[in-house]
């Protein structure tokens, strides 16, 4: 039997993370080609904390 061919398919991410691409090494450290800084600030512009949404002391600011 033949060996399935991997797919270079490129997936479908959001246009501020173009390019952004994560791997584990064999000694199970991850690399990435984005800083952890700029994965930081893009998810906490574009995803909500579920556990501090009900606090009141954060809401206040709104």
């Amino acid at each position: 039997m033949t060996k399935k061919k991997k797919k270079t398919e490129e997936p479908k991410v959001h246009e501020e993370l173009k390019g952004f691409k994560m791997e584990v090494n064999s000694f199970g450290e991850i690399s990435s080609t984005l800083s952890i800084d700029k994965i930081n600030e893009f998810l906490n512009k574009n995803v909500e904390d579920k556990k501090l949404k009900d606090r009141e002391d954060l809401n206040s600011e709104e």
